[in-house]
């Protein structure tokens, strides 16, 4: 294969991404006019357009999108083999850039983050903890670290690790409201819950299950939140034990229905492809290993 083409069928993955030859030329450096000349010759070239450009947007054809589907793994498999090569020499350097839910963040990934980047100083990290799941193919980021079950994609999920969830409360609040006994007593109690939860706590005791349904004045959509207002006394939570260490150690939360477990929240390295560079595969590997060790 001519280099030439190679080349331009990289660029035209990078538009195809992100449909603007503007937000490509910002990827790429490479001026926007230089890029939609290039495309203009690919698409000589094989004998077939390949977009739809207007003055507002940019379109890909039914061929364009064939196209860019057999071109991305092409180059990303060529991107691969230089990177590769690459490491046979050095480790891995540059930037990691990993977008990561916000709690898992914080409690879990903090330490381990520091015990990397001692491992391969020759690696930058860029961490973008915003409450949203980025879009890992049109936005620069390496992978994303996610919890809960992920839906049916093109993305590429690989599992980190799954924390089992158990029952807290503030002292202060079981002074107050009791200490229940069973795990149906809850259904009298404030409990804090989250907002996308359907208001049924299920709880496994062994072969014993238990499906209560549970309310509160609060609903929730950080577990950082929820783990502030348990500690304020605000009602009973589901927490994983790790993150909810420090209130335990001190005193401000205590674990109640310790026999009965929650069911396990998992996380997920989410990546926009199988192929990839050292530096996100060996990520990948060490939360792997840490996580999977407690």
């Amino acid at each position: 294969m001519p280099m030439d083409l190679l080349n331009d069928m990289a660029l035209f993955v990078e538009v195809a991404k992100v449909l603007s030859f503007r937000r490509a030329s910002e990827v790429t450096g490479i001026p926007n006019s230089t890029l939609s000349r290039r495309i203009t010759a690919l698409e000589k070239a094989i004998g077939l357009r390949l977009m739809h450009r207007t003055t507002r947007r940019i379109e890909l054809t039914e061929a364009g999108q064939t196209y860019f589907e057999r071109c991305k793994r092409i180059v990303d498999e060529a991107r691969l083999a230089h990177e590769q090569l690459g490491d046979l020499l050095a480790q891995p350097s540059g930037v990691l850039r990993a977008a990561v839910a916000v709690d898992f963040g914080i409690t879990f990934l903090a330490p381990l983050l520091v015990e990397f980047a001692a491992l391969y100083p020759g690696l930058r990290f860029e961490l973008d903890l915003a409450p949203r799941n980025v879009d890992l193919v049109s936005e620069p980021f390496d992978l994303a670290i996610r919890m809960g079950e992920q839906p049916d994609s093109t993305l590429i999920a690989r599992p980190l690790a799954r924390l089992p969830g158990y029952l807290y409360a503030a002292p202060a609040y079981l002074e107050r409201a009791g200490e229940p006994a069973q795990p149906h007593e809850l259904a009298g109690h404030e409990c804090l819950v989250f907002r996308a939860a359907k208001g049924v706590w299920a709880l496994q005791r062994g072969e014993d299950s238990a499906g209560v349904p549970v309310s509160g004045r609060f609903r929730l959509n950080s577990l950082g939140m929820v783990r502030r207002l348990a500690a304020l006394g605000q009602g009973i939570a589901i927490f994983p034990k790790e993150l909810v260490a420090e209130e335990v150690a001190s005193g401000r939360l205590r674990q109640i229905l310790p026999q009965w477990t929650a069911p396990s929240t998992a996380v997920y390295a989410v990546t926009a492809t199988r192929l990839l560079p050292a530096k996100t595969q060996r990520f990948i590997e060490f939360l792997t290993e840490r996580l999977r060790q407690g």
